[in-house]
């Protein structure tokens, strides 16, 4: 159960492994799930095999512990993964803080994509670069700088 918490710490701190946003959510004490959000499905198959990763640490020791016979019954596990092609999917929020997808790749009001799903679906948004900008209320892009200085302000950018 720790390592649940230790990994996205662990991608906090290293942006450029492409972890987008993740949400922790429960549904019995014994049951926990953990959706993470990624930038891609290459930096997910990157992360999962970095050997100084976190991750290659802790399921180290469960494939150990396995192999012992010593998870049974304590530790269960549920993976899944989808590869969404960008326009294959809709998030709609209604007086809602930034969840799920919308706060991994932003929030687009509805009125600016369209009444419809088939307006919506239509919408192509801007590079994700640019959202997570925004999503950050960085005042310069993503990877470059502010016109009006050399660098990030000082502090670094504001998170929420």
């Amino acid at each position: 159960m720790p390592a649940m918490f230790r990994m996205p710490a662990e991608l906090r701190k290293d942006p450029e492994r492409g972890l987008l946003s993740r949400v922790l959510l429960t549904a019995s004490p014994r049951t926990y799930c953990v959706v993470r959000y990624w930038e891609s499905k290459e930096k997910l198959y990157a992360y999962a095999s970095a050997s100084d990763a976190f991750r290659h640490r802790a399921w180290a020791r469960v494939d150990r512990l396995e192999r012992r016979g010593k998870v049974r019954g304590h530790v269960g596990i549920w993976h899944e993964a989808y590869s969404v092609p960008e326009g294959s999917c809709e998030a709609v929020y209604g007086d809602m803080p930034a969840f799920g997808l919308a706060a991994a790749h932003g929030r687009v009001p509805l009125g600016e994509r369209g009444r419809y799903a088939r307006d919506r679906f239509a919408h192509r948004p801007a590079p994700w670069e640019e959202r997570a900008a925004a999503a950050l209320r960085l005042p310069f892009p993503l990877g470059g700088v502010s016109p009006s200085c050399a660098g990030p302000p000082t502090g670094g950018p504001r998170r929420r």
